[in-house]
């Protein structure tokens, strides 16, 4: 399905666990966007949140590096299947989103590799000068536009993949619109190719509410989405949406009275019962979200997304314990099948240890590790780390790493030290 899109009216913070959330289950692209729209809404506040800020550049770069790696590796097994040009676009996606210089490389050796192959089909395929030139057709769809359509499909699943590539120009500029978080002209495109298609089965209701609730009209949004889920009740997509309206508007009966509406055979998923959690949570029913997930976990193993709501929960009810050993449990799995952590989550584990009195080496290392990771925010790490060493008595290393937090900020040392 389409990215699922907050409302305005979340906060930054908010939209970067939204975000978290879909990283967790490895949804790169719906992740990419969801930090997008929380940097975009940090950016309009006064003052910014420059801590924050650092940290959602941080993850956009991480999400666009995991599209970078899965567009390659669809590229690879197009071309494993003998179709070159076919997997061009995938590639010249992949190059576009990443920064690291052995994958760009690699994707250039790709495009190289296409490009020969097409060289030796033209050759094949030249025509003999007695043959009648073709007549060529100007498709009315742009090219790349199309390419770049075709790349968002191939991440949707085969019925739903299938249906939007039978669909009309409208909604494909609508649909990549949509993407781009142009969301007015999602609409327009978006409401054209809804009353050229009026099948009850249709999928474009879905990402014309999607477009809409971005739009701030969640009426709209949600009288579509109750439709179509008539003819989709297995839709999870229109589900998450209609409880964000709710969530939103605190009408939690009616998240409640939607979830134990859906199909039996989907209400075990993993997906429903973290909506579920999360309406508990967004209720303020904390002590039940914490039995509730530590249930979950007891009975379907761990689940990183599920560790990281239970940690904000412990951290709610103010837990800070049980909050930073989840977090270091989250450390943990990242590191045993060679994961990177997620800089947030060290974060959230340095400060709740220093938040409980906790100054020692380990706290120092992961601190000193985001200075590597988010190089941005490195006066805030510094200034953390000269804390840790002004309690051990160490004060040779807290003046020196004072110092690197003052330069970091761009101010002169002496003058700072007066």
């Amino acid at each position: 399905m389409s990215f699922l899109k907050i409302f305005s009216g979340k906060t930054a913070e908010d939209l970067e666990q939204k975000g978290d959330e879909f990283a967790g289950f490895e949804l790169w692209g719906k992740g990419k966007l969801m930090y997008e729209r929380a940097l975009d809404k940090l950016e309009k506040a006064s003052p910014p949140n420059l801590e924050l800020k650092t940290r959602l550049h941080e993850k956009i770069r991480q999400t666009k590096e995991a599209l970078a790696h899965n567009h390659k590796q669809n590229a690879e097994e197009m071309i494993e299947g003998g179709y070159h040009e076919e997997a061009r676009p995938a590639v010249e996606l992949a190059l576009e989103l990443t920064e690291n210089f052995e994958l760009k490389r690699e994707l250039e050796r790709m495009l190289k590799e296409m490009e020969y192959h097409q060289g030796r089909k033209i050759e094949a395929d030249l025509p003999s000068f007695n043959e009648e030139e073709e007549e060529t057709v100007e498709p009315v769809f742009n090219e790349e536009g199309e390419e770049y359509f075709k790349s968002l499909c191939d991440t949707l699943p085969e019925e739903v993949q299938k249906a939007y590539l039978g669909y009309d120009e409208n909604f494909r500029a609508g649909y990549l619109a949509l993407n781009r978080g142009d969301f007015k002209i999602a609409a327009d495109y978006l409401s054209r190719a809804l009353e050229e298609n009026l099948s009850s089965d249709s999928y474009i209701p879905l990402e014309l509410a999607t477009a809409y609730l971005n739009l701030e009209k969640p009426h709209k949004a949600q009288s579509l989405l109750k439709s179509f889920l008539q003819s989709h009740p297995d839709a999870l997509p229109a589900y998450q949406l209609l409880c964000e309206i709710f969530w939103e508007s605190k009408r939690f009966e009616e998240a409640e009275a939607l979830l134990s509406s859906i199909p039996e055979d989907l209400t075990e998923s993993v997906a429903v019962k973290i909506l579920r959690g999360e309406t508990l949570f967004h209720a303020g029913s904390y002590s039940e979200v914490k039995a509730f997930f530590r249930d979950f976990l007891k009975t379907y193993g761990w689940n990183e997304p599920v560790a990281r709501i239970l940690a904000k929960t412990h951290e709610a009810l103010a837990e800070q314990t049980d909050a930073r050993n989840l977090y270091r449990e989250i450390m943990e799995h990242c590191s045993s099948c060679h994961a990177p952590v997620d800089p947030f989550i060290k974060q959230k584990y340095a400060d709740l240890g220093i938040e409980s009195g906790l100054y020692n080496t380990e706290i120092l290392e992961l601190y000193l590790s985001l200075v590597q990771d988010i190089p941005d925010n490195a006066a805030h790490y510094y200034e953390k780390i000269s804390r840790i060493y002004a309690v051990l008595g160490n004060e040779k290393e807290e003046r020196r790493f004072r110092s690197f937090a003052t330069r970091a900020r761009g101010e002169n040392p002496e003058k700072a030290a007066k």
